[in-house]
């Protein structure tokens, strides 16, 4: 029996349907390809893409606001040296893209100077958040507002006046329940931001390099409740009568994780001294101080007036001479006038004529 050929002229609806299969094929091919080109290309100037690591990278000083075709699967996304001076509210919310998968957000070493409210509110998954060695002046309440999961603030060497001030108050720390580690090193700090007071998970503070002089009782109390960790190291503690609580502190805890490191920067007599080597009786009260120095002050005028006095004494000496002898002959006339008075009115002769014998 002789092979089969097959028929040409068979039904064209078979030949239909496995067209269409095979073009349905190459349809989904084509838009797979796409979109993975989409997401491989659609990368902003200036910025570096790595969609395996769901990176973005962009450095750049021409950059003077936030890009607005960021990918949608960027989850790290990092802006240094850049331009950037004001991050606005709708700063993530641009062309349409939402970054609802953004978790970590680094904007460090630039030039961003004011923060407007509520813009970080379209950044709802944000968990780290670095602004770091920029020059911000403006901090307002609301500024974190819609951070609700975020766990890592970086602050450091990144506030000026008045956002410096205003990280005193604890209004903006109210929007950051989940927060647990909070970085302010290098801000000038005169004292313990008493905000973090409000932070309710917070595990970790760093306050390095700033200018705190000594932690106050209800400081300690704070980071004593929360059992928070603290670095405070280096900072210009002076260490008076006041400290003996911090020093107390500092040798029966944990918490302090570099307190051992901290040195004295006054008085002069303990100057370089470590803080936790110190022993009580090493510690005098400012007021003793002052009273000591106000005595020796009192002396010191007291001294400065006599040797003045001399002075005027020794350069009017003959002045002074002069109105001694002038003073001397008036007294001598005087006593003279008086003496002859009394020669006149004790003779007998004028005693007698007076009564007329």
């Amino acid at each position: 029996m002789s092979p089969r050929r097959p028929d040409c002229h068979g039904n064209p609806n078979n030949t239909l349907l496995k067209l269409a299969e095979a073009n349905g094929s190459l349809v989904f091919k084509l838009v797979g390809l796409l979109i993975f080109l989409n997401a491989t290309l659609s990368c902003p100037l200036n910025c570096d893409c790595y969609s395996k690591s769901s990176l973005v990278q962009c450095r750049s000083s021409s950059l003077q606001e936030i890009p607005g075709d960021l990918p949608h699967w960027v989850q790290n996304l990092s802006i240094t040296n850049s331009n950037i001076t004001v991050l606005p509210a709708s700063a993530f919310q641009r062309n349409g893209t939402s970054l609802y998968n953004l978790t970590t957000l680094v904007l460090a070493s630039g030039n961003l100077q004011a923060i407007e409210a509520r813009a970080f509110s379209d950044l709802p998954s944000l968990t780290t958040l670095d602004m770091s060695f920029n020059a911000l002046n403006s901090l307002p309440d609301d500024a974190f507002a819609g951070l609700s999961q975020l766990q890592v603030l970086k602050l450091n060497q990144a506030l000026r006046e008045p956002a410096r001030s205003n990280i005193f108050n604890s209004r903006w720390a109210q929007h950051l329940p989940s927060l647990r580690t909070l970085e302010l090193s290098g801000n000038e700090l005169q004292s313990f931001p008493m905000a973090v007071k409000d932070l309710e998970n917070l595990q970790t503070v760093h306050l390095g390099n700033n200018s705190i002089k000594r932690l106050k009782e209800e400081e300690i109390s704070v980071l004593r409740d929360k059992n928070a960790r603290l670095y405070i190291s280096p900072n210009p503690i002076f260490c008076d009568c006041r400290i003996k609580e911090m020093i107390f502190w500092f040798r029966n805890t944990s918490q302090t994780l570099d307190a051992r490191q901290l040195q004295c920067f006054g008085p002069s007599a303990l100057n370089g001294s470590l803080v936790t080597n110190l022993r009580g009786d090493n510690l005098k009260c400012s007021n003793e101080n002052m009273e000591t120095a106000s005595y020796v002050f009192f002396g010191i005028v007291l001294a400065l007036i006599g040797v003045i006095f001399l002075m005027v004494l020794y350069l009017n000496r003959r002045g002074i001479k002069r109105w001694m002898n002038n003073f001397r002959e008036a007294c001598r006339d005087q006593m003279e006038g008086y003496h002859y008075r009394y020669e006149q009115d004790s003779d007998p002769r004028r005693s007698n004529a007076s009564t007329g014998i």
